[in-house]
């Protein structure tokens, strides 16, 4: 138990915050305290400004509402009731944010921070031409894809095959594919993903002008009211590429120095689930 207590206060902030939104919110469906109807994404409840129903916050209060703008935010934190698909997107979930935060991202909470939120509001667009109903397997599956973009020379395996980091979503994909399961909320995190790469990272390398800097607000949130606008050079991107580790990642460990890729010990996946 003080293993587990100790990897978990050993996550940086901002991941280590948003997992522990996820779970708990998960938790308190789970014990029926809290009911999943009034979480999931619906513009037309969002926007109605109309009294539309009698909701259950709690599985025993009814509250009329008018306008239901928290679904904005909490579709992020419901990941499906505990099983396996569950601990799978929870694992992908801590993994690949605790690398982004450590790795291109670190010194650099607020750009974290702003990159998530940026992240957020694209899929909250997308959902108005693509129903979802809950967003945040597709907010994953961004930072897995951001996370393989700057992490090309790492070496990944999956049942045999080796690929470098890249590829990783697209593995995943596929993967998903042959399981049977949706791929949609797959897809929406690889068109966030790479639309936030190509405007933080290709376009600023080519042009020399960056279109995303961090609004001085996330750093005051983070930083507190001592932090100062970051100024930054223009004809460069805003991020380098972290520099390959020997023996890439394992999936479902550490780094293992001197192994020249990594192994995946189970064939997880990573699919949004769609609710009914």
């Amino acid at each position: 138990m003080d293993g587990i207590l100790q990897s978990y206060w050993e996550l940086p902030p901002i991941t280590r915050s948003y997992a522990s939104l996820c779970f708990c919110t998960s938790l308190l469906c789970q014990l029926d305290i809290l009911n999943p109807f009034i979480l999931y994404l619906n513009w037309h409840k969002i926007w109605s400004g109309e009294v539309l129903t009698f909701l259950q916050f709690f599985n025993s209060i009814n509250v009329s509402v008018f306008l239901q703008v928290w679904r904005l935010l909490t579709n992020f934190f419901y990941y499906g009731q505990f099983g396996l698909e569950f601990f799978f997107h929870l694992f992908f979930l801590v993994r690949y944010t605790r690398m982004l935060e450590e790795g291109s991202f670190r010194g650099h909470p607020a750009d974290f921070l702003f990159m998530l939120c940026f992240g957020a509001a694209l899929l909250l667009i997308i959902s108005t031409a693509v129903p979802v109903l809950f967003l945040g397997p597709s907010l994953t599956f961004m930072v897995v894809y951001l996370w393989g973009r700057r992490n090309r020379f790492i070496r990944l395996s999956l049942l045999g095959f080796t690929f470098t980091a890249p590829y990783l979503p697209w593995v995943l994909l596929g993967l998903s594919l042959l399981l049977g399961h949706s791929v949609l909320s797959d897809t929406l995190g690889i068109c966030a993903g790479h639309l936030y790469y190509y405007l933080e990272d290709f376009y600023p390398s080519i042009s020399g002008r960056r279109l995303l800097k961090t609004p001085i607000l996330f750093k005051w949130l983070v930083e507190g009211t001592n932090a100062e606008p970051e100024f930054r050079g223009e004809g460069t991107g805003s991020r380098v590429e972290e520099r390959p580790r020997p023996g890439g990642y394992d999936w479902g460990g550490s780094a293992k120095p001197g192994d020249g890729q990594s192994s995946l010990d189970s064939a997880g996946k990573l699919v949004g689930k769609k609710e009914d």
